[in-house]
């Protein structure tokens, strides 16, 4: 790959990237962009242009090379800051790394790309968690990639999906840790900061959002990541949830394998997210805290009784199932992996083939009619990964859509949210609608 960008670079033909959403993923992404050869960043939109331009001076742009005009930048070599992402979908930029966060406006920024010929990076994996299938059959008829983002852990648990089935094994089950306890659920921003090991400094300092950092402990990050995958990887999830049970390196394939033979799972071929702390809260030594993995099952009595039993990888008692783990993700730091195999391969890592999980809104607490729920890492829902055809079948409404709508009625602590529990006003979500409709009806047939 590394030489492959080196000759676009040779003839002085980079690979020409629009960023739209100049947040940590987006500034980390800049930090590699201009030590690598064969990419060159044309312009960032932000509607805070001068959040776009202090991320550039943070990772030592060259003031010279920043811009406000986007003809000169692609004429030039320079850097366009922008305050809407409308001017970058030109056939002028190759690929689109699609990163502010929400999967309304994510959704809409990939088809506008789609639309002008450019490959897609979904950063925003809200986005492909609720609409990702539609999005990726959008892409296809297009001939451009829609491609999950590098570095984030969805791409990097496809990565070890793709190796085990490359190498013939049967993927048991695809996961991450993450910190997780019991009353997670039912975190809200108010009290967010006492579940995490921030120093109260930082968390007065207002550089955190605490809307985000809820989202990321109550259980509705690590479902839609688990969603990205599934639909990626033709897993299915248990409608029961995620079952974050706790574990160290050396047991997650105990742990991730089918409860008849001793693990959580109910079945094999699935999703599961291990938690790096034991249930009292205390931390477990070597834990998968950063870190993606992949269950397989032996092909044979070979594999178990002389590889998998032989060698030092941790299997679990019976010899049967093994795990590959990787220890972490640098985040936007990686994103040029997914950027020259979109645009050199033509290759996503990672793209969404069916769908076959949700992430559906739930309700932390009793929530009454007139109620409007808000959301990601607020105080009203959290969200619960399920298969798409429970879903479907349920009525359940996306955590994704669950903002600004206003309950019709009564829904207690613990239960999902229905479309019917809702008031719906369809043209604040624009064309995610459309394009949810159209991923529910890619539903697979059982």
């Amino acid at each position: 790959m590394h030489d492959l960008l080196q000759a676009r670079e040779r003839d002085g033909n980079p690979i020409r990237v629009g960023l739209i959403g100049a947040g940590r993923f987006g500034t980390m992404f800049l930090a590699q962009a201009r030590t690598t050869p064969g990419i060159h960043v044309a312009a960032i939109a932000d509607i805070d242009t001068d959040r776009a331009r202090q991320a550039l001076k943070l990772v030592d742009w060259p003031p010279d090379a920043v811009t406000d005009d986007l003809g000169a930048a692609l004429d030039g070599g320079t850097t366009a800051v922008l305050p809407e992402a409308a001017p970058l979908f030109t056939d002028r930029i190759d690929v689109v790394v699609e990163a502010t966060g929400n999967p309304i406006a994510g959704s809409g920024h990939a088809l506008a790309a789609f639309d002008a010929g450019q490959h897609v990076i979904m950063v925003t994996v809200e986005a492909d968690a609720v609409v990702g299938p539609a999005l990726a059959r959008r892409a296809a008829e297009r001939g451009v990639v829609y491609s999950l983002a590098y570095g984030d852990q969805p791409a990097l648990i496809m990565e070890l999906v793709d190796w085990a089935r490359t190498s013939g094994f049967q993927v048991v089950c695809a996961g991450k840790g993450t910190k997780y306890l019991e009353h997670y659920h039912e975190m809200n921003p108010d009290n967010v900061w006492e579940h995490w090991e921030f120093s109260k400094e930082l968390t007065d300092s207002g550089q955190l959002n605490p809307f985000m950092h809820t989202a990321f402990r109550d259980g509705t990050k690590a479902a839609i990541e688990m969603a990205a995958v599934a639909n990626a990887a033709g897993l299915v999830p248990s409608d029961d949830g995620l079952t974050f049970t706790p574990g160290d390196v050396e047991q997650i394939a105990t742990v991730c394998r089918p409860r008849d033979v001793g693990g959580v799972l109910a079945h094999e071929g699935t999703v599961d997210v291990m938690s790096s702390v034991a249930r009292d809260g205390t931390w477990i030594p070597h834990n998968t805290q950063e870190g993606v993995f992949v269950v397989v099952k032996a092909t044979n009595d070979y594999v178990a009784n002389n590889c998998f039993a032989e060698y030092a990888w941790h299997p679990d008692p019976t010899n049967r199932y093994a795990a590959l783990y990787r220890p972490y993700h640098y985040i936007g730091l990686e994103l040029g992996i997914s950027i020259a195999n979109a645009a050199l391969r033509g290759v996503a890592t990672g793209t969404a083939t069916g769908f076959r999980a949700d992430v559906v809104a739930t309700a932390k607490k009793n929530l009454a009619a007139g109620d409007v729920l808000d959301g990601e890492g607020g105080y009203a829902v959290w969200g619960k990964l399920i298969s798409a055809r429970g879903s479907v079948e349920r009525g359940a409404l996306p955590i994704a859509l669950a903002h600004h709508v206003e309950l019709r009625r009564d829904v207690p602590k613990g239960a999902i949210v229905t479309w019917d529990d809702v008031r719906v006003d369809d043209p604040a979500f624009g064309r995610v609608l459309e394009l949810r409709r159209e991923t529910e009806r890619l539903l697979e047939q059982p």
